[in-house]
């Protein structure tokens, strides 16, 4: 195959990918077939690297030291070729064989809620609902989770609104005059975490949300059991009309409609524990969906994913691995122990930038930003002597084209920072990462909120 520009080539692969597993033949091959009519398609880049489309309609480099196949964003706008056949590389594994559930998934966003609010309507929609079950009694709805983000006189209506929110969205660091948060102002327990800017926020686990339906089953209370899932389901209806938060409560909606349907279905698994209530909702969600649960089902895989969107969402750099490295370095407890999770590319920036941030520290913004030195350059920071510095720990110019952009950028970023903490068990700083930071700045004199 003659070399063409790489966006037409992973544009052109892709959907013949799509019309492969879609064709009904597909699932009746045995997998070694499957595997090198997948193999027939890849990809090979002018540094070498091989490129597969695979599973989660999503892209997999080949790595020629250990010899895997490792999540990858691809490079856009490079000229791409067709391997010699005895020149394929090793047929990929099952796990990685798409099906046609990958095609047929939402794909949502990865921007965080600053810079474009959430439509109002949509707020005011979550926030009449939340008025109504403000007014439910804390004796009828205990706190049998959230008890650390809202006061003990809170009714656990208020924290299944709260908790269906935060499991939603992708990247939950909002805007602090976003109010889609200030309603939720009168029933803290203590200020969220953030400044006035921003406020950081974490993603429960889904158990969360069981243990205020399976205490109340527990207790003997089938209706107020029913009253919290149709509560956590009017609130993901609601929050499906927002990219950022459609898949998951799109996912979510798909585990307790059943519930809703047959009241008593979950009834055993609540008396069991929590957590088997959490198995029983996963096991009902379709395929489609596997995607985006797998910060439940596999921390590892998802923490890959996050990292693959960050790079996406910096495409607009010159070098969109480097980019995605620089903000890797935030993470907490990283070093050797990040190695496994990148593909080479990234794995590779990663090494230089963090040996040189042990050389050269971290640069302060004037406003107090602590931005790593090799993220930003120009005026807004970057080495005092840029044409001195190592050619390795020379950075990547970060600057988002639009609002959008850099809205996705931070979502990503926090993303994958939340997916790094939830894999090693680390504590996310309760103001923020300083790359997402970093982002912040180019975002907070664009707010929607006049």
């Amino acid at each position: 195959m003659a070399a063409v520009r790489g966006w037409d080539a992973f544009a052109a692969v892709e959907a013949e990918v799509r019309a492969m597993v879609e064709d009904p033949r597909w699932q009746g091959l045995p997998t070694p077939a499957r595997g090198q009519a997948l193999c027939a398609m890849t990809l090979v880049t002018p540094d070498g690297g091989r490129w597969l489309f695979g599973a989660h309609a999503r892209w997999y480099l080949h790595d020629p030291v250990d010899g895997r196949w490792h999540l990858a964003a691809p490079p856009r706008g490079c000229e791409t070729r067709r391997p010699a056949h005895r020149a394929q590389p090793p047929a990929p594994l099952p796990h990685l064989l798409p099906g046609p559930a990958d095609f047929t998934g939402l794909y949502g966003s990865t921007q965080a809620f600053i810079g474009p609010d959430v439509h109002p309507d949509l707020t005011e929609e979550v926030r009449v609902l939340l008025r109504a079950m403000g007014r439910k009694s804390e004796t009828d709805f205990p706190l049998s989770a959230f008890a650390e983000v809202f006061a003990d006189d809170v009714p656990g209506t208020v924290a299944a609104i709260w908790g269906t929110i935060m499991w939603c969205a992708h990247a939950p660091a909002f805007d602090g005059n976003e109010r889609l948060i200030t309603i939720f102002g009168e029933y803290l327990r203590h200020p969220l975490p953030g400044d006035e800017w921003v406020r950081w926020l974490s993603t429960p686990p889904l158990t969360d949300l069981a243990a205020l339906y399976a205490e109340r089953v527990r207790a003997d209370a089938p209706r107020s059991a029913l009253r919290l899932l149709a509560l956590m389901a009017d609130t993901a209806q609601i929050l499906a009309a927002d990219a950022r938060f459609s898949p998951r409560a799109t996912a979510l909606l798909a585990m307790l409609e059943p519930a809703l349907a047959r009241p008593g279905l979950d009834d055993a698994a609540a008396r069991e524990d929590d957590l088997a209530v959490r198995q029983a909702w996963l096991s009902r969600c379709p395929p489609r969906f596997g995607r985006w649960l797998l910060r439940e089902t596999d921390r590892g895989t998802d923490f890959r994913h996050t990292v693959y969107d960050l790079v996406e969402a910096l495409a607009f750099t010159t070098d969109p691995p480097r980019a995605a490295a620089s903000f890797l370095t935030d993470l907490p407890g990283a070093g050797e122990r990040l190695h496994t999770w990148l593909d080479h590319r990234v794995r590779h920036a990663y090494t230089d930038l963090t040996r040189h941030v042990a050389a050269y520290g971290e640069n302060t913004e004037p406003d107090g930003f602590a931005v790593p030195a090799f993220l930003w350059d120009g005026p807004t920071g970057g080495w005092p002597n840029r044409a001195t510095a190592p050619a390795t720990a020379r950075g990547v110019v970060v600057a988002p084209p639009d609002r959008e952009s850099a809205a996705s950028v931070l979502g990503a970023a926090y993303a994958s920072a939340l997916a790094w903490c939830g894999l090693v068990g680390a504590e996310v700083p309760a103001d923020g990462f300083a790359g997402a930071r970093a982002i912040v700045r180019r975002l907070v004199h664009e707010r929607d909120d006049h």
